[in-house]
């Protein structure tokens, strides 16, 4: 029988309550058409066979094949500390930290973390975190529209097309104008962005490294959007940091990421982390919640929310966001991944990340037919074209144990030969010399 925690007189005591006839009528105000068609699902099953039908389905996931699938979620090596400090039942069913007398490990944990991804990302403050890197990007544009009271916006269309489809959809009911400015063959068209952008403008928006994995000093860029007031954000990918210029060398006023490469497995896409850095000067238009610390009477450290007039419990409507959470448990793996990792540790995985990517484009740029679409500096990620549809090769390629990237023309008009190929420190030698020969054999 299905678990019912109500008996048909507590239903109908309730409704009586309410003045509701029937549970039916709860719903009148939704339009017909846009209600269930049905509520007709089979039957439960015992335990055993949720178990078994589970481990089937579980089964069928292609974990042995080799991926050079990037496009802004990494599969780096996490190591074993992070899952036997995170699957701590004090840290994994930690709750709201809003009585900080009862919640100081928690606290501390969310201060830490603010800690080391200011340093990571060279930026002055932090939230505890919101979403995934799309929210990141969409709250950081929020920041800016509040900041400069201006509506139009400037994009990179090298920004990740999944953000700014996340961006089209967050945004469709504000007045705010989109100006795109199109890539050149990968690369951020800089100049194009700067030519773009005036007195109007709230917000400039780029990637470093760009989706096509191209890599870019927005310095002088950013200078450019400061002499016009406008508000200059940054997304970023948090491991490659530790070797880059980092947004806040670069003079950006919000620099946001997705977290997922610092802890995180891929998961099929979460739960991630959405990383969100500023400058001070933005600080009380940031969402979310932030950790202080602080002391009490008797002059010990504590750690406290602060700056809560942003938020839904203090403010309400007026609250700068409707996220009124975290990403605790996430942004606690990521903080045991930076530190298990240290300086050095974050340093190696990004060189070698890079080094692999390297001396995959090297490889496969030898093949017949197969060019670097772009042409400039890249980190662990790169974009070629092929002599046929990437569609075509990856179905080829995954049928011979490989996942060969992602296929450029889902998201971009006349690149439907583009392919985008991503190496971590996990990737091996062998599996590179392997996947070229197959590819070698795919592309004849």
């Amino acid at each position: 029988m299905p678990y019912v925690p109500h008996t048909p007189d507590e239903v109908r005591e309730m409704l009586d309550v309410i003045g509701a006839g029937s549970i039916e009528e709860l719903f009148a105000e939704i339009p017909e058409d846009l209600r269930p068609k049905s509520f007709d699902l089979p039957e439960g099953l015992s335990e055993m066979d949720v178990l078994m039908r589970l481990e089937a389905m579980a089964a069928r996931n292609a974990t042995d094949k080799a991926s050079f699938l990037g496009a802004g979620f990494y599969d780096h090596y996490i190591p074993a500390t992070v899952d036997a400090l995170t699957m701590r039942g004090e840290f994994y069913t930690a709750y709201t930290p809003y009585q900080p007398e009862a919640s100081q490990g928690t606290l501390q944990a969310i201060f830490e973390y603010q800690t080391a991804v200011c340093r990571l990302m060279g930026m002055d403050c932090s939230n505890a975190s919101v979403y995934d890197g799309g929210t990141a990007l969409y709250e950081a544009l929020m920041m800016a529209v509040r900041k400069t009271k201006r509506r139009k916006v400037v994009v990179s269309e090298a920004l990740n097309p999944i953000y700014r489809v996340m961006l089209d959809s967050y945004t469709s009911n504000l007045n705010l104008e989109f100006v795109s400015v199109p890539h050149k063959d990968g690369m951020t068209d800089i100049e194009g962005i700067k030519a773009a952008i005036d007195k109007e403008t709230a917000a400039v928006m780029v990637q470093n490294p760009n989706f096509f994995g191209s890599v870019n000093d927005f310095t002088e860029l950013f200078k450019t959007a400061a002499e016009q007031k406008a508000v200059s954000i940054i997304s970023s990918y948090p491991v490659l940091q530790t070797l880059l210029k980092t947004p806040g060398e670069m003079g950006a006023d919000i620099a946001v990421a997705e977290g997922q490469s610092l802890g995180m497995p891929l998961s099929f896409g979460g739960p991630y982390l959405g990383i969100m850095t500023c400058t001070k000067k933005m600080v009380r238009q940031m969402p979310g919640r932030i950790v202080g610390r602080t002391k009490d009477t008797e002059d010990r450290t504590g750690y406290v929310l602060t700056l809560q007039a942003r938020e839904q419990h203090i403010r309400r409507q007026k609250a700068t966001s409707n996220i009124c959470s975290n990403q605790s448990l996430c942004a606690l793996r990521a903080l045991a991944h930076i530190c298990s990792l240290g300086e050095q540790g974050l340093r190696r995985a990004a060189r070698l990340s890079i080094e692999r990517a390297h001396q995959l484009a090297d490889r496969l740029t030898a093949i017949e037919g197969v060019e670097m679409l772009t042409k400039g500096a890249f980190g662990n990620e790169f974009a070629v074209t092929l002599p046929v549809p990437a569609f075509d090769l990856i179905g080829n390629m995954l049928e011979k144990g490989f996942v060969p990237g992602f296929p450029l023309g889902r998201y971009y008009e006349g690149l439907e030969n583009g392919l985008l190929l991503a190496c971590t420190e996990k990737t091996t030698e062998e599996q590179i010399g392997v996947f070229v020969e197959m590819m070698k054999g795919a592309l004849k």
